[in-house]
């Protein structure tokens, strides 16, 4: 998700007097990524990069280099996430993932989740709540942890362990799933939803700078 997570409020946001239309989560999930080094001796890895084009100026008036370096080894990926600003200009982005993992829907309820945050903010019903697990007879539950107090966060379930380690740069978890849907989602944010408007954890990278950050997923097979 680059270069917001979550949706902006009527998917618009004003950058000197000018209105701009950005979808949900940005734009980067849905453009073509350039392959730049790929890797295959002591492990598995592969780095690709997105840049600024004259379609993405129309949505994000910035110059920028995005790129994901994927780490595979054993049962261990690793994310590394680089930012570059080519832009004359502080660049405001907020950068997160969205993975997606496989559970039998009527397994849900089995799922041991061990999270470091006390309070949650339910994006449907946009309330701040104590955390006190999961109700997994909602029709869907969209809902993001913060403030975190961790870097670590585990999922338990019959046949293993998955084991979420992030940047303190990610000051957002958010946890999805839909009912009957054999998924459930755990996200790494590094700001909320609305920040381009709000500015909630919102990073401005000065010119010519570049900002790195990583997540790290691994299981544990029983």
């Amino acid at each position: 998700m680059f270069p917001i997570c979550g949706n902006l409020p009527g998917d618009t946001y004003t950058h000197n007097g000018q209105a701009y239309t950005l979808k949900q989560h940005g734009f980067a999930r849905n453009l073509p990524w350039q392959v730049v080094e790929q890797a295959t001796d002591t492990h598995a890895a592969l780095t690709l990069e997105l840049t600024n084009t004259e379609a993405t100026y129309t949505q994000y008036p910035f110059a920028f280099q995005v790129r994901f370096t994927y780490e595979l080894a054993g049962h261990t990926l690793t994310i590394h996430a680089q930012v570059t600003n080519r832009s004359a200009e502080p660049l405001p982005f907020a950068l997160g993932f969205h993975p997606y993992f496989a559970i039998p829907a009527t397994a849900k309820n089995q799922l041991n989740i061990d999270l470091p945050a006390t309070t949650l903010w339910d994006h449907q019903t946009r309330t701040s709540q104590p955390f006190t697990g999961f109700d997994f007879t909602q029709p869907e539950i969209d809902i993001a942890f913060r403030p975190l107090t961790g870097q670590v966060a585990t999922v338990t379930q019959e046949h293993g362990t998955l084991t979420l380690e992030y940047d303190p740069a990610f000051t957002t978890l958010v946890f999805w799933t839909v009912a009957g849907k054999d998924f459930y989602c755990l996200e790494p944010w590094t700001a909320p939803r609305y920040a381009l408007t709000a500015g909630d954890d919102l990073i401005r990278l000065a010119p010519s700078d570049t900002w790195t950050a990583g997540v790290r997923l691994s299981t544990q097979l029983y």
